[in-house]
């Protein structure tokens, strides 16, 4: 454990996205570590395709698993509009990783809410440092679509410096034996995207 003070990444996307799977391998990877953790997740009608935010902080002590607007290091959006529903938890100088991915919420389905078509160049516009991937797209080429979640992951693992943390460990005692090999291609990946 290098850095003693406190970080705090928001994770945010759509149910059945694997952003709850994300945050839990992300905390344990940081316990291992020897960090205090603390994780918060909120379900909004995440069956159903609604929204979904996980909230990991870390440090050499934490009080709170709340990370309070304007405070968020990092923010990974799962989906696009997701990104620009949270941006205003990232601190003046935090990181934004986006997956160029779009999936219509409920309110825009029904036709009761529009889906911006420059969610991007909005979140450039407010934020100095944003980072496109397309992690949908890389998890399809791995020939496992699911694992976008983990691709997501290697982009944090890579952005806060986390690459000393033993993740094959990690994966391979909280993942079906099937899925272990995949996820941690995926981490690689991911860690290539930022």
């Amino acid at each position: 454990m290098s850095d003693k003070k406190t970080k705090s990444i928001l994770l945010v996307g759509v149910g059945g996205q694997g952003t709850i799977l994300a945050s839990k391998l992300l905390t344990l990877g940081l316990m291992e570590e020897g960090y205090d953790v603390k994780m918060s997740e909120i379900h909004g009608m995440s069956q159903r395709g609604g929204s979904v935010s996980s909230q990991v902080r870390y440090g050499e002590k934490v009080w709170s698993p709340v990370i309070e607007k304007g405070s968020a290091d990092m923010i990974v959006s799962f989906e696009k509009m997701e990104a620009l529903r949270w941006l205003e938890y990232l601190k003046k100088d935090g990181k934004v990783v986006v997956n160029n991915h779009e999936m219509m919420p409920m309110p825009v389905i029904m036709g009761k809410a529009d889906y911006s078509p420059d969610i991007i160049k909005e979140m450039q516009d407010n934020c100095k440092d944003v980072t496109v991937v397309n992690a949908t797209e890389e998890a399809v080429k791995l020939g496992n679509g699911k694992v976008m979640n983990i691709i997501l992951l290697g982009t944090i693992i890579k952005a806060m410096g986390l690459e000393d943390i033993n993740w094959n460990k990690i994966v391979s005692e909280n993942v079906k034996p099937a899925f272990v090999e995949d996820n941690l291609k995926a981490i690689q990946v991911g860690m290539s995207l930022v």
